[in-house]
Formats: structure tokens, sequence, C-alpha cells
């Protein structure tokens, strides 16, 4: 597991329910795997409205991503993307039932369901790459 640099993020996997928070921890992998094979450069960990987000604030090529779980939905937890671009309706074009979407703005799973990696790594890939993307076909 790549270790923390920030503790107030650390802080809030740490408040996580367990199964979540291993679940959590595999997506957190995930996006810093795809950061380092897709060269988008260092990513920035840290907290956005209280929760973990990861920017690509080295080239800034990427658009912002976090991720959640919300205490109102105890066995959800969520990868949220910035509503106002193209991501998430791409993602449900490419994977219509690989996975559950909220909105223009998340990929929402459940706590007893397997997440598939393959598919959520390419739409991580989208998102790190977005900006350096626009205007080219997405994945």
């Amino acid at each position: 597991m790549k270790p923390f640099l920030n503790t107030t993020v650390k802080a809030v996997f740490d408040e996580y329910p367990p199964e979540i928070r291993r679940k959590m921890l595999v997506l957190r992998e995930a996006i810093f795997a795809v950061a380092a094979s897709e060269g988008v450069g260092q990513l920035e960990e840290t907290l956005k409205w209280g929760e973990p987000a990861y920017i690509t604030a080295e080239t800034g090529c990427g658009s912002t991503i976090r991720m959640a779980w919300k205490k109102d939905k105890r066995t959800q937890y969520a990868m949220y993307f910035i509503c106002t671009t193209n991501l998430v309706e791409t993602f449900r074009t490419l994977f219509p039932y690989q996975f559950k979407y909220e909105g223009n703005r998340a990929i929402v799973f459940q706590e007893t369901e397997d997440v598939d990696m393959d598919s959520l790594s390419i739409c991580i890939a989208a998102a790190l790459t977005y900006h350096r993307n626009k205007g080219r076909k997405q994945p």
C-alpha cells in the first residue's frame, strides 16, 4: 500500500467502517497505479469538501477525482468526478452494465459487490488525462 503523505487524508480513511475502508484503499491504490502508468506526473492527495481527492498538480493534465463514503448511505461508497466534464457520460456509454452512476458526477459502488477494476482503471485514466485529451475521442 502506498503510504499516506497527508495525515489528514489518512485520518479520513481511518474513520471509515473497516470493509468500506478496505475497498476504498483498493480504489486509492488504483488511482496511484494508473497515474504512474499514464505519465500524469506526481499526484497530490488532499481533501476537498472533507473527502479524499486526487489532483494532477504537477502537470495539470487531469481532472480531480474524489472518493467518499456517506453515513446516510452506509453500504455505498463512490468515486466522484467534476460534473461539468463529460467523464461520467463517457463512462456510462462505455460501461453501461459494469457500474451504477449518480447523475453526471459519480460511479457508485455497493459494499457487497466486486468492482470491475479493469473497467474502472480506464475511467481513472480518462479522468487523470482529461485536459491532455480534451477534444480527442475518449477511450
